[in-house]
């Protein structure tokens, strides 16, 4: 198969046994790769409503289509699961070096079944592959484990593995690829329930590309956008998502407010962050090195080094916990990545225990005597040990926000800010709202948001509308904004593109500053697979993957309720609550119409699954019906 390698592997940890099958055209032509290849896998197999954390779940991981291609840029690895985290679709999008191995070994997906009776790893050599005995790695973090399997199999391998957070199955662990690379969204307790430590890849192959001087010619178009642009040239090599800090407003206890540009500290600005780092890092295939290496000074840490201070880093487990330590943030970054945790999830669920502390609903008879203050470093240090290792109070906080809120009581949940069980804060009606209420994996920033706001390369939008390759308004129009740019982020993440090097349409989508929006992409499908793609196919296929992942979630009873506008306490009983609440339902309808949804229900109506080539999503809904309301996930 020109542009994919043509097999998918399948592992059953309940036999100890893999096989290879092929891949299906039909479906790889119709869903391209990645997450488009996972979300239909999940839909197909995993039942309605189950406990994330039994056998019964599948967990499935894909490279994009361009992965171990010539374009840039396209190291991404989506990690696809029920959530035990939300209870809904729970896809973490990792980059490091494992998609390339992977795809290079000669695989497009890898789905993973059943529970292993006793702790084991993954090895995958090419066409060679091995389930082993994990007994000697199983208690160490992703650090050892790395390193372990790193000294064991050479350097020419990458790992993705879970460290304690995943073992003990806190509900946000992520599975960690090269030691700092998270997949987030609980993939790594899924791998725990899995007895699932690690899977370590070598791979020296290559995929045929029907067209390769037109795709090389492609690809060296867009390497050299990259070489030329100011923002892809100059900042995001330099600064990386550093550069958030200043015009992103990060949220400050427990999105108490957010802060603008000169209300962020010093000593937490991009060129401050300098004075730690020691390098630069890039994933596989990626020119933009956009990571920072750096060496922890002093205190309990001192010399350590880590990799990847992302913004989320910063913001999630600093500002928004109170906590404005430089030191501190990386020393607790280091412990995320080494016990394998999300630090949005862990940053989101620590914030808010932290708020219930500072309004008096828990004290320290529920802390375990930990002094929950805002400022109180040491005592968030050791609570994300106690989290890893499910001890004391931390075993509450390891089930997640929104169980957290269910399990400390209704005083506790009325403060408990998501959607759909994750939190990126509380925004009013408009753009940011519609796009966090209306992601498929919950609220999130990563699922079209940044895109439609233009809020990291306004030049580029400007640049993009002016040329009448970006066809709607985001001031007129944000539900055609957000809808192109949920499109947008869902092709990315199909075709192994990155979204992370500062969440732009240029390092999303490659040629978009040259043809509309996804005619370039369509060009090097058809380059790639030697099936002709148009830019209208290659946006169908986003809307036949966002609206299967949006069944999905229905089928785990996900409503038109849950899409509403989250809201401040204080603020839900008042008129202009009331009024942005409306304001917020009729965006809702509205967005609903133009999807093709239902707009009582938000369920896609039959004709719009028809059209979509979803016409097995209608028949096994129809057959199913009346699924119970979500209610966080199930196995609390």
């Amino acid at each position: 198969m020109d542009g994919w390698m043509g097999t998918v592997l399948r592992v059953d940890l309940d036999k100890l046994k893999h096989i290879k099958v092929p891949l299906d055209k039909s479906i790889a032509k119709d869903y391209i790769g990645g997450r488009g290849l996972n979300s239909k896998v999940l839909f197909d197999e995993v039942k309605p409503r189950i406990n994330p954390l039994s056998p019964d779940n599948v967990i499935c991981m894909a490279p994009g289509v361009f992965t171990a291609t010539p374009l840039g840029i396209t190291g991404r690895l989506e990690v696809s699961t029920l959530s035990p985290y939300s209870g809904i679709l729970g896809d973490g999008n990792v980059g490091g070096n494992f998609a390339g191995f992977f795809k290079k070994a000669g695989y497009d997906q890898i789905i993973i079944t059943g529970k292993a009776e006793k702790p084991v790893y993954i090895w995958i050599d090419n066409d060679k592959i091995e389930i082993l005995d994990a007994s000697e790695i199983w208690g160490k973090n992703t650090w050892e484990t790395t390193d372990y399997l790193t000294e064991k199999y050479g350097n020419n391998t990458s790992v993705l593995c879970i460290g304690q957070g995943g073992e003990n199955l806190v509900r946000f662990a992520s599975s960690i690829v090269d030691k700092y690379s998270s997949a987030a969204r609980g993939s790594g307790a899924v791998l725990g329930s899995k007895n699932l430590k690690a899977i370590v890849v070598k791979g020296n192959g290559n995929a045929n590309l029907a067209f390769e001087n037109e795709f090389r010619k492609l690809a060296k178009e867009d390497r050299e956008y990259f070489m030329t642009d100011p923002l892809q040239r100059d900042i995001i090599p330099k600064y990386g998502t550093h550069i958030g800090m200043l015009t992103w407003m990060p949220g400050y206890r427990y999105f108490e407010k957010y802060l603008r540009e000169e209300e962020i500290p010093e000593n937490l600005k991009p060129d401050s962050w300098k004075k730690f780092e020691i390098g630069r890092a890039t994933c596989y295939s990626c020119p933009e090195r956009c990571k920072n290496v750096y060496k922890i000074p002093y205190g309990s840490m001192k010399g350590e080094i880590g990799k990847g201070l992302e913004y989320e880093g910063i913001h999630c487990l600093g500002t928004n916990c109170g906590i404005m330590d430089p030191v501190s943030i990386l020393e607790m970054e280091n412990l995320a990545d080494m016990f394998g945790m999300d630090v949005i999830g862990l940053g989101n669920s620590i914030a808010y225990a932290k708020k219930l502390y500072s309004l008096g609903i828990i004290d320290k008879g529920i802390t375990d005597d930990l002094d929950l203050s805002w400022e109180n470093a040491e005592s968030q240090k050791e609570l994300i040990y106690n989290i890893a290792f499910r001890k004391g109070f931390g075993k509450i906080v390891a089930e997640g926000l929104y169980s957290m809120g269910e399990i400390l009581g209704k005083e506790a949940k009325e403060y408990c800010y998501h959607n759909k069980g994750l939190s990126r804060g509380v925004f009013p009606a408009g753009l940011f709202s519609l796009a966090h209420s209306t992601s498929t994996r919950g609220a999130d920033h990563l699922r079209g948001r940044s895109w439609a706001f233009g809020e990291n390369d306004t030049e580029t939008i400007k640049m993009l509308q002016k040329k009448g390759l970006f066809p709607y308004s985001i001031e007129k129009d944000p539900i055609k904004a957000i809808t192109i740019s949920e499109k947008a982020t869902t092709i990315a993440d199909a075709i192994g593109r990155c979204k992370g090097s500062v969440n732009n349409w240029a390092s999303s989508l490659p040629l978009v500053w040259k043809y509309p929006i996804f005619d370039g992409v369509a060009k090097l499908l058809t380059a790639a697979t030697g099936i002709e793609y148009s830019g209208d196919d290659v946006e169908i296929i986003a809307t036949r993957i966002y609206t299967l992942e949006r069944c999905f979630n229905i089928r785990q009873g996900i409503k038109m309720k849950d899409d509403m506008l989250i809201q401040y306490v204080e603020d839900r009983e008042t008129e202009k609550g009331r009024q942005e609440f409306e304001q917020h339902r009729d965006l809702i309808i509205d967005y609903y119409k133009l999807h093709g949804y239902d707009q009582n229900t938000g369920v896609p109506t039959g004709d719009t699954l028809i059209k979509l080539k979803l016409d097995f999503v209608r028949e096994k809904m129809n057959g199913e019906r009346n699924y119970p309301d979500w209610d966080g996930p199930k196995g609390l």
